[in-house]
């Protein structure tokens, strides 16, 4: 299938993806834009699981702070060479993730980063709070599982939704970012301040 230029530059305007990547995804989805980026963001994940085992030794940190001069945030970008965290692009994902961390104060990289007894506490809280919904006790734990889902996209960066597009989290932005750009790229920490 044969699809028009103008869908291409549309598709990449989107995305950021390269004409040619734009081309093949929209005519694999056979014309379908929504099929075309599922298929790029597909195609990222799999790019970017190709390179987990890099060392990102490179990299920025940025400093943004809201214009009321109330909330500061710095994050620590890293990649693999000077070269990539000297690009434009990369720098601009780095800011585009500090006024997220500003917007929506995140508390913890990912879960794993959660403490054990912060977990804890969410659970027996959200048991207690079924139970009180007299819920039966066998769907307890799946309900509660539901709810700490929820509880890391309200806390964890990597798994909230973007602040300017929120049909992505914050790690899809990498992965897409470590599929156009060719090298890894991971958060290595962040800190937010608030008058």
């Amino acid at each position: 299938m044969s699809v028009s230029a103008s869908i291409v530059a549309d598709l990449r305007e989107k995305t950021g993806v390269g004409m040619m990547d734009a081309k093949r995804a929209l005519e694999d989805a056979g014309g379908d834009e929504a099929k075309a980026i599922e298929l790029l963001r597909k195609k990222g994940m799999k790019a970017a699981e190709k390179r987990q085992d890099r060392v990102a030794r490179e990299g920025v940190v940025e400093a943004y702070v809201h214009s009321n001069a109330r909330v500061g945030v710095l994050v620590s970008l890293a990649c693999e060479t000077d070269f990539v965290a000297r690009n434009d692009s990369f720098r601009q994902l780095a800011h585009e993730i500090a006024l997220h961390i500003a917007a929506m104060n995140p508390q913890y990289l990912a879960p794993a980063d959660i403490p054990q007894d912060v977990l804890e506490k969410e659970r027996e809280i959200y048991r207690d709070q079924v139970r009180a919904e007299k819920k039966p006790e066998a769907m307890v734990e799946k309900i509660v599982e539901g709810k700490m889902q929820k509880f890391y996209k309200d806390t964890c960066l990597l798994q909230q939704a973007f602040v300017k597009d929120e049909s992505k989290t914050i790690e899809d932005l990498i992965v897409e970012a470590t599929a156009k750009i060719g090298e890894k790229i991971e958060i290595r920490e962040f800190v937010r301040l608030k008058v």
